[in-house]
């Protein structure tokens, strides 16, 4: 067993791989042979990820806010704290806060062999982070 007591500090999300103002703090990156890497990802209103994919998939789950997230092809959804979403192995999507609102969310991904556990492409056009339609809470 290995208890870390104290996180590292929380990170930017650089303007490469994130549009508007993103805050991430890693929460585990325990030693091999596990290759699990875990974060907490901050989102201020309007900002999102770009495009991009990872190796064995992602799971997220929102603690906090409301945001959206996309599939290359499907609709922009709408997830709330309390939502988990599954993204499948090397599905091309976006997420990040709502238009309006703050979003946190639980971010899980297994790295491959190699280490690599994402690969970025293109920023999200501007007209493409809106909902297709707002579900009933």
């Amino acid at each position: 067993m290995h208890i870390t007591r104290q996180r590292p500090d929380t990170q930017a999300g650089p303007a490469e791989h994130f549009t508007g103002t993103v805050w991430l703090d890693e929460i585990a990156a325990p030693r091999l042979p596990s290759r699990l890497r875990m974060f907490s990802v901050h989102f201020a209103p309007g900002s999102h990820t770009a495009w991009h994919r990872h190796p064995h998939g992602q799971v997220l789950h929102v603690t906090e806010g409301e945001g959206l997230v996309q599939r290359r092809g499907g609709a922009v959804e709408t997830i709330r704290a309390g939502d988990t979403v599954w993204i499948e192995p090397d599905e091309w999507h976006w997420h990040g806060a709502g238009p309006r609102t703050f979003m946190t969310h639980l971010a899980a991904v297994e790295a491959a062999a190699d280490g690599t556990t994402v690969e970025w492409g293109r920023h999200v056009a501007a007209d493409t982070c809106r909902p297709a339609a707002v579900p009933a809470s």
